[in-house]
């Protein structure tokens, strides 16, 4: 078993992984003793991943959950959620449990599939879909190099909410949506002053059910991320805001190609409530 010293164990697994080396790395700490916020944020920026997990607290239903990025603390990781999931269930057993984070309790199921890997399913707390102010969608499409007429039809820029703050965009062109370019600074600036803790997610619809998505996040060496956990909640809300699915459809997202870690989400679109998400993790070696 891994260790890092001095300091608390960190493992360190991979999330909705499509290929050998895909999927979206996560720390997790499961044992966080008496670390104060500070030292969390420095155990994430050692580590470098997206977000690094840590199991703050023991609940009757399940665990206290806080996420840091290298750059701040987040409301809700999905893909970090799901590796830690993983990490308690090959030492606990799977079964049901509730991770309580920031943003509201989140229901977990884990089980063995066919090879006797975990999947985990969440359910992501009560999700918002609303407008995105005008000044603010004017900054990111020039940001982006977009104009209006590069939105798919039927599909209007709205600002979703699973858990975090996401800006959906979705675009018609299959090679815009793999060309465009951004300056990350810039982009984190505007994340910053728009209050998105969550990734920008910019998608393509590829055919039926199924999107591929860019999910943009400008922090430290990061700019995209391989698989988003809370954006596959929030665009599975998104959908259903915009009747691009039916109740009980599952959308089935593709990301990460563009920073060579494919990756898969698979997202069930209840008719209301929570969002669910499915998917593995893999140990670290």
């Amino acid at each position: 078993m891994s260790s890092e010293q001095p300091g608390p164990e960190i493992l360190r697994y991979t999330a909705f992984a499509a290929a050998p080396g895909g999927g979206n790395p996560a720390g997790v700490v499961l044992d966080t003793g008496a670390m104060t916020d500070a030292e969390m944020l420095a155990v994430a920026r050692r580590v470098a991943y997206p977000e690094t997990a840590f199991v703050v607290g023991r609940t009757p239903a399940g665990v206290h959950l806080r996420y840091f990025s290298p750059a701040a603390e987040v409301p809700f990781c999905g893909h970090a959620t799901v590796a830690t999931a993983v990490a308690l269930a090959e030492r606990d057993g799977v079964g049901t449990s509730v991770v309580t984070t920031a943003a509201g309790e989140v229901p977990l199921v884990t089980t063995l599939d066919e090879d006797g890997a975990v999947q985990v399913t969440m359910t992501s707390v009560e999700p918002s879909v609303r407008p995105l102010a005008p000044e603010l969608r004017a900054r990111l499409f020039a940001l982006l190099g977009l104009v209006d007429e590069d939105v798919a039809p039927g599909f209007p820029v709205l600002e979703s909410s699973a858990g975090n703050r996401h800006p959906v965009v979705v675009l018609a062109d299959e090679d815009l949506f793999h060309q465009f370019r951004f300056d990350p600074a810039r982009l984190a600036d505007l994340k910053r002053a728009a209050g998105w803790a969550g990734t920008v997610t910019v998608l393509h619809r590829t055919g039926g059910l199924e999107f591929e998505a860019r999910n943009l996040f400008p922090v430290g060496r990061i700019t995209e991320d391989p698989a988003t956990g809370s954006a596959a909640a929030a665009t599975g809300a998104y959908l259903r805001e915009v009747a691009a699915v039916s109740a009980g459809d599952r959308v089935v997202i593709r990301q990460g190609r563009h920073v060579g870690r494919p990756s898969v989400l698979l997202v069930d679109v209840p008719a209301s409530g929570g969002i669910t998400v499915t998917g593995r993790a893999t140990r670290i070696e």
